[in-house]
């Protein structure tokens, strides 16, 4: 018994000290709270309080309820004389402090007498000083997810530390709160505190931390960015920018070179670094042979896996299975990617890659681009929604969104593009477009470039190889076309080749450049 009472000491100090530091910022009468859980701690708590079960291979599998993606509708920034001349409301909702106030009064009382799940935890890892973020959840599974996708450290709260609580089971009241459903995201970037209530998504916690960085980097001097990045053995650093479902986390995951990171990204004066510690991939039919490295890591002792469908009886997961949702997620930390180095700062990109999936047949494989060109699709940010993928979608759709990354935007557009303009110009990085979409014809009479191809596409970039081959010039969209391209059929190179019918292709070539044209003057005419 006296053995035990310096631990019990230890533990009761610990647990004074992180109830006093909630006390302090308003939250007080909690339940049990646990402060900074491991791994295996948390994995133990969620199954024994029926949030997951287990896979066969020891990934916890969680289902998120009514919210199985985002909801950017639902997300506010509080409107402030802080922020009132610095956020794009064209593209952010705004929150009276009033609002904000009440919400954070009725959350804090519905969070007495619960047990909470409280991490400390590093994001930004490439600055001198990383960001420090505390977690508060009702949920372990998702107090693990934050654990794998930033930086686990302990540290007492000061004025420069974010922190964000998530509270699934608290509903807002539109009236009180100004909102306009029972789901909040609600981020207070002054006084650095997010509060979310009515949604178990836990992407909605990552993408505040993303958010409140690209409020806070460019003041630093540092381009935010929202895409994945790697080098290779000459040490040279490439970027993939991307929306979802262009190959962002999947090309960027490539066994010859290490990888930075799959998703966010600071660059600055002293290089590229992660903003995060982890990953979370889409894992809709997710296959070992083509992503070996990714499906290891989803599967791995302790992973999080969100809404898949699975087999209750052998605990194996159906990667094929969309019936709860497409947005299919795994979460894990990023030294479960064998060739991964987290927490450096690499040279100077090299190399850009702007990724777009084009469902219409109508894009180029691949294009160099001028940096007056990379600008104008950086600040687009061009994909499309595939038929079926989402409700009432039943063909393909133009989708835009600037700077890849919109709903994570608090600054205007420019204010990210100027910096991309200056930092691209100053290290002399070439820009290209990579198109992982359709060729043949538009989605459902087409077929998708494989990724084989894609990959040998990619490998000519990264090579330097395409720097100085034949082009011709796109006649739609006026971007330099590589007319050769090491292991790839010279035909796929040139998409009108490829469809049956040549006057089809330029009829959807034309309506594609209007939509890039009319996207481009709508962003133009918001800065």
């Amino acid at each position: 018994m006296n053995a035990l009472s310096p631990i019990r000491s230890l533990n009761e100090g610990r647990d004074g000290l992180i109830r006093s530091q909630l006390t302090k910022l308003g939250l007080s009468w909690l339940g049990q709270v646990s402060w900074n859980d491991t791994a295996p701690v948390l994995m133990k708590k969620s199954l024994a309080r029926g949030e997951a079960a287990l896979s066969a291979t020891g990934a916890l599998l969680v289902e998120t309820g009514q919210h199985t993606g985002r909801s950017p509708q639902d997300k506010y920034i509080v409107r402030d004389d802080a922020t009132d001349d610095k956020i794009w409301w064209a593209n952010n909702k705004p929150m009276e402090r009033a609002h904000f106030d009440a919400l954070k009064a009725d959350m804090f009382a519905h969070a007495q007498l619960k047990n909470t799940f409280v991490q400390d935890l590093l994001a930004c890892p490439g600055l001198a000083t990383p960001l420090g973020v505390r977690v508060i959840t009702e949920q372990a599974w998702s107090s693990l997810f934050m654990r794998h996708l930033l930086k686990p450290a302990e540290f007492e709260p000061d004025a420069d530390t974010l922190t964000i609580i998530c509270l699934p089971s608290f509903k807002a009241n539109p009236s009180r709160h100004g909102t306009s459903s029972e789901t909040v995201i609600a981020l207070d970037l002054h006084q650095r505190l997010v509060l979310i209530g009515g949604t178990a998504y836990a992407g909605e916690i990552k993408k505040a931390v993303f958010t409140f960085a690209n409020f806070m980097l460019p003041e630093l001097g540092i381009l935010p960015m929202h895409c994945s990045a790697n080098i290779g053995p000459e040490g040279d650093t490439a970027l993939f920018f991307g929306l979802s479902g262009t190959g962002k986390t999947t090309l960027s995951a490539d066994p010859s070179r290490v990888l930075i990171g799959d998703d966010e990204h600071g660059w600055g004066a002293h290089g590229v670094f992660n903003i995060e510690n982890g990953c979370y991939a889409k894992v809709i039919n997710l296959d070992e042979a083509a992503e070996p490295a990714i499906f290891k890591a989803v599967q791995g002792l302790g992973a999080v896996q969100e809404n898949v469908v699975f087999d209750e009886a052998t605990g194996v997961v159906d990667y094929s299975n969309g019936a709860l949702t497409e947005n299919t997620r795994g979460a894990y930390p990023l030294d479960a990617i064998a060739n991964a180095r987290p927490g450096i700062v690499a040279a100077h990109p090299k190399t850009i890659v702007m990724l777009a999936a084009d469902a219409f047949g109508v894009l180029p494989p691949v294009a160099r681009l001028t940096p007056a060109q990379a600008m104008q699709q950086f600040l687009i940010g061009y994909t499309a929604k595939l038929a079926g993928t989402e409700r009432g979608v039943t063909t393909p759709q133009a989708t835009f969104s600037a700077c890849f990354g919109a709903p994570f935007l608090p600054r205007p557009p420019e204010a990210y593009a100027a910096l991309l303009r200056k930092l691209v110009m100053e290290h002399g990085t070439q820009c290209y477009l990579l198109n992982t979409g359709w060729t043949g014809g538009a989605y459902g009479i087409g077929k998708r470039l494989s990724l084989s191809v894609t990959r040998q596409i990619l490998k000519a970039i990264l090579a330097g190889d395409l720097a100085q081959v034949p082009c011709r010039r796109d006649e739609n969209f006026g971007f330099d076309v590589p007319m050769v391209v090491d292991g790839v059929e010279a035909k796929l190179l040139d998409p009108r080749q490829s469809w049956s019918d040549g006057l089809a292709y330029d009829a959807a070539a034309l309506e594609l450049r209007a939509k890039f044209a009319s996207a481009l003057s709508k962003m133009e005419g918001q800065q």
